[in-house]
Formats: structure tokens, sequence, C-alpha cells
């Protein structure tokens, strides 16, 4: 059995047992097939990523499920639809394999009447639906302000789970940053999910950590992963100088699809090329000038939307719809759809537990039908989830720093200053001091030699990018820092 297999295994044999597991019970229902020290590894790592529970100590200690069992979802052949496909046919839909007869169905959003109806439509054999193409006034009837695609009361209701009085009050950017090592992950892990990855979670952590594969098989798919992960470290960095234009997109564009399509032109540029939607009889507009202005548009209206979530769904809806990018339109549209999130200092959406069926149903819906019910539904539900895992998280992290509000850049920028320079850790506190007295207040200037401090000793090859550190440099002054060679 490989990791995943073994994650999996361990999460429904716990989800079946309401007073928990012993690592002895685990070791019986494995047999030979995995090893006790392997178990416990597997434990250990599933634990630290909130997927499970642990409670009592030594020989009492019993692991606990903190979610429902869930079925394993086997991806399509690669051999049919490769997650990653640039030219033509390149936006493949993928649906999550049906649930086996007497399994446990996986969790997702409960539906409305209307969108349990628009689903039916859209499942029903492609023979049986009507072709159609890109409808512009779909775009054009949408008037910022006015038109609502989330309701006044569900707003209010994910207002309520998604932001305090206190975070609104905290400079863009406050609580995405908060929560970035969790929000790197699941947004990582989620996005390529729904995209067709088959890396699991605990893989996604072991690939994020190392910025780097071995699994040449998967290289695609590690590529994907990674690239999600400088996507959301450039949101989060300065969400203040970013904003609904070409630059942000674009640019969001190029780094979530490096190294991704065959034409390297074709990363953060708009599409010149027809597309066409794999599972769909939706057609999209393959004249260039018309996908401009569109694009141009949708940003137009983004920008002008006040309330966040309503910016955050519309740019879900619409930035898919027009698919203004050769691949890659999905996924940019869920890193863009935060952007709003993030400068509100809103709970980020990560798309936690969302089935890739629930979710691929309510964007064939948009294309399809231009109905956007099935696929608020989804989103209502996910953001919820979002919001609930990361205020649990802030509220062990406690407030946020003043230090690290004012001083955000400067820490980083010390910290890249002594590893570039490659400083020892003597050079490192006598460069600090001299800085922090020409730079920083009085009142602030031994709390931020501290913070700068802690970074450096905490700094390893998987946070090096965070401070825009190359491997190469860090290579160089890691045995310098260290004393070791």
């Amino acid at each position: 059995m490989n990791e995943a297999q073994i994650e999996q295994a361990i999460a429904n044999r716990l989800a079946q047992s309401e007073r928990g597991v012993s690592i002895d019970e685990l070791c019986q229902t494995f047999g030979d097939q995995v090893s006790r020290r392997t178990l416990q590894r597997r434990l250990d790592a599933m634990f630290k990523l909130g997927l499970i529970d642990r409670r009592g100590k030594a020989r009492a200690t019993r692991y606990h499920s903190n979610t429902p069992a869930r079925t394993v979802t086997v991806p399509a052949p690669a051999a049919r639809h490769s997650p990653i496909v640039p030219q033509v046919s390149a936006n493949v839909l993928r649906e999550d394999t049906p649930a086996l007869p007497g399994s446990t169905p996986s969790i997702g959003p409960e539906l409305s009447a209307e969108s349990r109806q628009l689903r039916d439509i859209i499942r029903q054999p492609q023979g049986l639906r009507t072709a159609v193409g890109y409808e512009r006034r779909f775009l054009e009837r949408y008037i910022p302000n006015e038109t609502s695609y989330l309701s006044e009361g569900l707003r209010e209701h994910l207002h309520k789970v998604g932001q305090s009085d206190e975070m609104a009050a905290m400079p863009p950017g406050t609580y995405a940053r908060q929560v970035l090592d969790r929000l790197v992950i699941d947004l990582s892990w989620n996005s390529s999910r729904l995209e067709g990855s088959t890396y699991s979670l605990l893989e996604t952590d072991h690939l994020i950590s190392l910025g780097k594969t071995g699994d040449e098989a998967r290289y695609m798919e590690a590529q994907m992963i990674l690239n999600h992960k400088a996507a959301i470290e450039f949101l989060v960095e300065a969400p203040e100088e970013l904003g609904f234009n070409r630059y942000t997109l674009l640019n969001l564009h190029a780094i979530l699809t490096e190294g991704l399509l065959k034409n390297a032109k074709a990363e953060g540029a708009l599409r010149s090329s027809p597309v066409m939607i794999g599972g769909s009889v939706f057609h999209p507009i393959n004249q260039p000038a018309i996908i401009e202005e569109c694009f141009d548009l949708i940003l137009k209206k983004a920008a002008a939307i006040r309330d966040p979530l309503e910016c955050c769904f519309f740019l879900m809806v619409q930035m898919p719809y027009l698919q203004p990018f050769e691949d890659g339109n999905k996924r940019t549209s869920r890193l863009a759809a935060n952007m709003p999130l993030i400068q509100k200092n809103m709970a980020p959406l990560s798309f936690v537990d969302v089935p890739t069926r629930d979710y691929a149903d309510g964007v064939l819906a948009v294309y399809e039908l231009n109905r956007i019910e099935l696929l608020r539904d989804v989103f209502a539900w996910a953001y919820e989830r979002s919001a609930g895992r990361y205020a649990a998280i802030r509220q062990e992290i406690g407030d946020p720093d003043p230090i690290h509000l004012r001083y955000r850049m400067e820490i980083k920028d010390r910290i890249r200053d002594v590893v570039v320079n490659r400083m020892d850790k003597p050079m490192a506190a006598r460069a600090l001091q001299r800085w922090a007295l020409q730079n920083v207040t009085a009142s602030d200037r031994a709390h931020f030699i501290e913070v700068v401090e802690e970074r450096l000793l905490a700094l390893n090859e998987g946070s090096i990018a965070r401070v825009r550190v190359r491997p190469s440099e860090f290579a160089a002054w890691w045995p310098i820092w260290t004393g070791r060679p």
C-alpha cells in the first residue's frame, strides 16, 4: 500500500469507531501489510494536519476521526484525460468516481430543489443536451452593486462566519498571512485535486515542504501544486498592490501555468487559438478581439463590486465561462476569487472537501444554461467550511503581533540580507542591531530584533521563498550559519 492508501484506510477505520482506535487495533486491522512504525508515522502526520484527533497518553492513546469516512476517488486514466493538456480540448470537467455499493457517501453541499433540477439537466447524456455558445449578454447584464448573484441574507451569513470586527480593521492581507502555512497546503491540494491531481493531502504537504519531487511519473502534477503555492504567496505578499487589472490576472495565470503549457508564450497571455470543453456541449468564443473586450469588462465589473463575497463568486462564474486562456482558466478563477477576501481580511476560500462532481456540475450549469444556483450552493457550503477551519486555526495562533503588521516587509528584507550576504550568527546580530538603530523606533526596536532573530532560527529550505531567497543562496549560506560543512 502507498502512503495515500494507508492514510485513507486509517481515516475510514477511525470513522467507523465512536470510541476511537488504538495503535494495537490498527496493527490488527492492517496485519502484515503495514508495519507498526509506518502506522505511527502516518498517525503523527495526520494528527499534525488536523485530520484526526489523539486522546489519552502512552498505551492508553486512542485516535479519533475528525471527519466522516470517505470513499477513495480514483482519477480517470491518464491516457483519456491528462490533468494538464495545453491545446484544444484542454479543459476537461472531471467527475468523482461513483461510490461503491455499501460504502459511505462523500460529504458535500445540501442542494436546493432548483439546484437539483439543474444538476439533473446537465447530467443527461451529451446527445440529449443542446449545443450552446458564449452568451456575451450574460456578462453585460450584470450591473455591479445592483445585480446580486448572492442574496443579501446569504452574504450577511457568510460575512458573520468569515470575518470578525477586529480583523476587519487590520491591514489588508493580515488574515491570510496568519493562516498562510495551512492555506498554502489546503488551497494547493484542493485546487489541484479539482483538476485531477492524484496527490494526497500528506503527499502535498511533503512536496511543498521539500519544494521539489523525485516522482517523475507525476512530475506535471507536482509542478501544478508548486505553482499553486507560488500563486498563493503572490496574492498574499502585498495584496494592497494588486487589483483587478491585467497585470495581476495575467501574472497570476503565468505563475499557475509555469512549465505546464507546450507553448510558453501562452503563460500569462490571453488566448488566440480555439479551445473546447471536454464533457460539455458548451463551445467557448474563439474571437481574440471579443475575448479581450470581455476579459477587460470582467475586470472592470469585479473592481466595482463592493462586497468581497459577491466579487469572489462573480469571478468564479464569469472567468471560467469566458475561457480567456488556453488552459488553467478554472485554476485562475479559484485563486483570483480569493483576492477580494484577502484584501478585505476575510477567511480565504480553499475548497476544503468540495466534491469534484459537485463543483463540475456547478460550472457546467453556468456554461450550458447560464444558471448560477448550483455553483452558488457549492460555493456557500465551501466557504462555510473554509471559514470554520481558519477561524479555529486563528484561535490557536492568537491575536496578530503588531510588530509583524508594522514591519512585515522590513522583517523579510533583513532575513534575506543575512542569507544572501552569507552572515554567520554573530555577524547577523551586529548587522541587525545597526539597521534597527537607524530604522526602527526605540519603543519597537527590541521586539523587532527578537522577531527577526526568531525567524532566522526557524528558516529552512521549505520557507525560503517567502523571504525571496533562492535555493542556491540558501545552500551557500546554510553551512556558514550552522557551522557544519
